[in-house]
C-alpha cells in the first residue's frame, strides 16, 4: 500500500499546505490530490504544486465533470501532463444536483450513461487514433443540434497525450461503482470504511471487473479511498474534530432521499443515526447534527487518536484491497508519522 495525500479544496481565502506537500514529495508519497466544490478549481492548484515539486504525482480528486466539456478537460490533463513531465493522475466525478444544477446550471441527468460517455471521449482524445467523432444520448460531437452552424468537423487533438494517461472515478453509490471497476483505472471513495468492503464494495467491483473483461482485477485497479488523520492521545479530541465534516456531508449535502453521503452511512449500519444527522442538520441545528455523528462511525472512515491506536487501526486498511491510502492531514509532523507507519 502506498501513500497519497489529499489537499482537498479551500475555504473563504485559498492557503496551499506547501510546507506538508514539499515534505511529502521528498519522502517519496505517490500523489498529491486536490478536489473542487463551488469555490477554488482543483487544476490551479495542482499546477501551483506540480511546479514546486519533482517527484510526486497531481492527481485531481475530482475535476467535476458538468464543469468542463469532455475535450476541455482532455486538453488540460494532457497540457498539465506534460509540463510535469508525465506526473498527472485524471481523477473525475458528476458531483451532486444541487451542485450540478444549483452551480453549473446543467442538467444532472442519468448519471451511469454520461460518465460512460464522457470517459470514453476523454480516452479517445487521449489515443488520437482517428478524428474525435462521437454520438451519444448527452454528447454529440461535432454538435449536431437544430442551431448548428453545420461547419463542425472532427479533429484530432494537436498536442500528443499519453494514450494510457490513467483516468479515476469518484464513487459511492453501488451502480456507479460497479461503472467505475468496469470503465476506470481507478476508484476514489470518500468515507471508506475497509471493515465495510466485504459487505458494501466488494460485488459491484468485481461485477464491474467481469463487464470489463480481459483480465480487469484487483492487481491492475488502484482503490485510493482518502482517510482523515488526526493523531492526539486523546481520542476523544480527535472524534469531535472529525465530526463537523461528517454531519456536514450525511446531513446536508443532498436533500432527503438523494443524499449519496446518508446512503452510504446507512449501507455501513449507521441507519438511525444517518437520519438523525439529516433531520438535525436540515431543521437547522447542526450543532445537534455534529452531536449525532457516533464515534464508531468517525472510526470506520478514518484514523483517530495517539500513534500506537492508529498503527493497532492501520491493520485494517492494509488487510483490505487498498493500494493507495490518500491521507487528509494538516502537518508535517503526522505526515511523517504516517509514511514511518506504512511506507
Amino acid at each position: 500500500m502506498r501513500l497519497g495525500l489529499m489537499a482537498g479544496y479551500s475555504g473563504a481565502k485559498i492557503e496551499l499546505p506547501m510546507d506538508v506537500i514539499r515534505e511529502a514529495d521528498r519522502l517519496g508519497v505517490y500523489a498529491v490530490w486536490t478536489a473542487e466544490a463551488y469555490g477554488s478549481d482543483a487544476v490551479t492548484p495542482l499546477a501551483w504544486m506540480g511546479a514546486q515539486t519533482e517527484r510526486i504525482h497531481l492527481g485531481t480528486a475530482i475535476m467535476q465533470m458538468p464543469a468542463r466539456t469532455p475535450a476541455n478537460t482532455a486538453m488540460t490533463a494532457m497540457t498539465l501532463d506534460q509540463l510535469s513531465g508525465g506526473r498527472f493522475l485524471l481523477g473525475l466525478g458528476l458531483s451532486g444536483p444541487q451542485v450540478v444544477e444549483g452551480w453549473h446550471g446543467v442538467s444532472y441527468g442519468k448519471p451511469l450513461a454520461k460518465t460512460r460517455e464522457y470517459v470514453q471521449i476523454v480516452r479517445d482524445i487521449f489515443k488520437r487514433e482517428k478524428p474525435l467523432v462521437h454520438d451519444g444520448e448527452y454528447y454529440q460531437i461535432p454538435y449536431q443540434g437544430s442551431d448548428a452552424t453545420g461547419l463542425g468537423k472532427p479533429l484530432k487533438s494537436i498536442l500528443h497525450g499519453r494514450a494510457d494517461m490513467p483516468i479515476y472515478l469518484a464513487a459511492i453509490g453501488p451502480k456507479n461503482v460497479q461503472l467505475c471497476a468496469e470503465i476506470a483505472d481507478g476508484w476514489l471513495p470518500i468515507f471508506f470504511s475497509p471493515e465495510h468492503y466485504d459487505s458494501v464494495y466488494k460485488q459491484q467491483v468485481e461485477a464491474g471487473f467481469g463487464a470489463a473483461g480481459n483480465g480487469k482485477s484487483l492487481a491492475n485497479f488502484d482503490i485510493a479511498p482518502t482517510v482523515q488523520v488526526m493523531m492526539d492521545e486523546n481520542v476523544e479530541v480527535c472524534w469531535n474534530a472529525l465530526k463537523p465534516g461528517l454531519a456536514l456531508y450525511i446531513g446536508g449535502m443532498g436533500a432527503k432521499g438523494r443524499n449519496f453521503y446518508n446512503d452510504l452511512a446507512v449501507r455501513y449500519g449507521f441507519e438511525e443515526a444517518a437520519t438523525k444527522i439529516q433531520d438535525l442538520y436540515l431543521a437547522g441545528d447542526k450543532a445537534g447534527a455534529v452531536s449525532a455523528v457516533p464515534n464508531e462511525l468517525v472510526d470506520a472512515v478514518a484514523l483517530c487518536g495517539s500513534k500506537a491506536r492508529i498503527k493497532d487501526r492501520l491493520a485494517l486498511w492494509k488487510d483490505s484491497p487498498i493500494t493507495t491510502l490518500n491521507l487528509g492531514l494538516y502537518d508535517v509532523d503526522t505526515l511523517r508519522t504516517m509514511c514511518e507507519l506504512v511506507l
